[in-house]
């Protein structure tokens, strides 16, 4: 992971501590407590989720332009290696004409 996801992982990860540590001391019923425990678990989930969501699309789109580029060059390296092998041919094919000529 990149070192902004992990701090945004890092930091979400705090804001979900301190709000529960917030509710569960926080002078309230237990059903009451309950409740807010759960609407903060939902949004940290929400907001992790869409965290997620964003470093998958991030990953994805490196993964897809790291792969255009390998592709883009193999296929330069196929285009010189053909380019070189046929120049190679040619010389022989001129030095035996050469020799045959002799």
């Amino acid at each position: 992971m990149s070192k902004t996801s992990n701090a945004v992982l890092g930091f979400l990860a705090g804001a979900a501590s301190g709000a529960l540590a917030g509710i569960l001391f926080a002078p309230d019923k237990g059903k009451k407590t309950r409740k807010k425990i759960s609407k903060k678990a939902k949004k940290a989930s929400e907001d992790l989720k869409d965290t997620m969501s964003d470093s998958m699309d991030d990953l994805k789109s490196y993964v897809s332009e790291f792969v255009d580029e390998v592709k883009t060059r193999f296929n330069d390296l196929e285009k010189n290696v053909k380019k070189k092998a046929e120049e190679k041919v040619e010389e022989v094919e001129a030095k035996a004409t050469s020799a045959q000529k002799k």
